[in-house]
């Protein structure tokens, strides 16, 4: 059976970091990281005027609050289309310009390393570098960051994430679509683009740490023509979650997705729509109330299972978990506990609550999966 997972942008927000007062996320969610760009932009001097016009034009209010992926999409739109004059009083230059900015300002928030060989990265990446399959495991993310590829690293596992060479690599389409590359290769599809992904100005795409000049950041593409963007890694990587999904029997599971990606999750639906022995498990971090939008397109797809803290919707059945404790059970604990979740949930103490929809709870189910592997196997029996 092919298995793959989808990583969200709540999967870095598990992993928490000191701060100056208490703890707080590697990286932040697509909230927190808009409110990290608009403080930034706000304090800049050649910017802020321009960034908030942007902001003006998406009709952005606090009860109407625009990410930060709108913005780059309106900028970009504009870009396209304002030829040798100007739109509300931007020319080419300073849109171009302020692309740059808000993209330096995301690399900058983006760029960070995994603060141990403990996280649930590794533990994920190591999961996947010591079960032997006939067929390679896909990892698909929204996410621009590189945390994904530094565990698959440092843990030796290899990869293909659709470029190859070293110095001026470039994006092998043929390769991915034939998938001739040995099964112990993971492969890493980055559905919204990469923090090292480059357009040239001679409209190659390159994956290399820094661009060089004239170079556009290659973050949440979604603003090019239907017609130049077949030739960009971000729609072949929306095809790949499709093909996943479309043929024979495979397995997805999703960790830090809201389903509020109409894009990224048509791709899926369709996917488990053309093919009834694909599953989806969507791994909801807090209640299902939280999760209205993933249950709604949830519809009649008895093959999309969406698991909650409080309980989860199987094969169309929208209900809570049983509330009587299996304690000998080995998951118990790991994935499945009593108590008091705090915010995360409003379930009473005494439910039982389904508790992989925490990234970090996932890393160490994975990791528990190998150790019991390993004992199984007498690998880890002491002489």
């Amino acid at each position: 059976m092919r298995v793959g997972f989808f990583l969200g942008a709540g999967c870095p927000v598990s992993i928490r970091v000191p701060a100056a007062v208490g703890t707080q996320p590697l990286i932040p969610n697509i909230e927190g990281l808009t409110d990290a760009i608009r403080t930034t932009m706000s304090a800049s001097l050649d910017h802020s005027a321009n960034f908030a016009s942007i902001l003006a034009q998406l009709g952005d209010s606090p009860t109407n609050r625009r990410t930060i992926e709108h913005v780059l999409t309106r900028i970009r739109g504009i870009l396209d289309v304002v030829g040798v004059g100007n739109f509300a009083g931007m020319d080419k230059s300073a849109l171009s310009t302020l692309d740059k900015a808000v993209c330096d300002a995301i690399d900058g928030v983006m760029r960070q390393r995994l603060p141990a060989r403990s996280s649930p990265y590794h533990q994920l990446a190591a999961w996947i570098g010591s079960i032997p399959r006939a067929h390679p495991v896909e990892v698909f993310t929204s996410n621009y960051d590189l945390l994904m590829e530094q565990a698959f690293e440092e843990c030796g596992v290899p990869y293909f994430d659709g470029f190859s060479g070293s110095d001026q690599t470039f994006f092998d389409v043929p390769s991915m679509e034939q998938s001739t590359l040995p099964s112990r290769w993971a492969r890493l599809w980055k559905v919204h683009g990469s923090i090292n992904w480059w357009r040239t100005k001679d409209g190659l795409i390159q994956r290399r740490e820094r661009g060089g000049p004239d170079s556009l950041q290659m973050i949440h593409p979604s603003h090019l023509k239907y017609l130049e963007s077949r030739k960009m890694p971000y729609l072949a990587m929306h095809d790949r979650l499709r093909a996943f999904l479309a043929r024979g029997q495979a397995v997805l599971v999703t960790c830090g997705y809201s389903f509020l990606d109409d894009h990224l999750t048509e791709a899926i639906l369709d996917g488990l729509s053309g093919n009834p022995t694909a599953v989806c498990f969507g791994l909801v971090f807090g209640d299902r109330a939280t999760a209205k939008a993933a249950i709604e397109k949830v519809g009649h797809r008895g093959n999309l299972r969406l698991l909650g803290a409080d309980g989860g919707v199987l094969g169309t059945i929208d209900r809570e978990w049983h509330s009587k404790p299996k304690p000998d059970d080995p998951m118990h604990g790991m994935a499945v506990g009593m108590g008091n979740l705090g915010a995360r949930s409003l379930a009473p103490d005494d439910r039982c609550k389904f508790l992989l929809g925490d990234f970090e709870s996932l890393g160490r189910f994975m990791g528990d999966q190998l150790a019991s592997r390993e004992h199984d196997s007498g690998e880890g029996d002491a002489a």
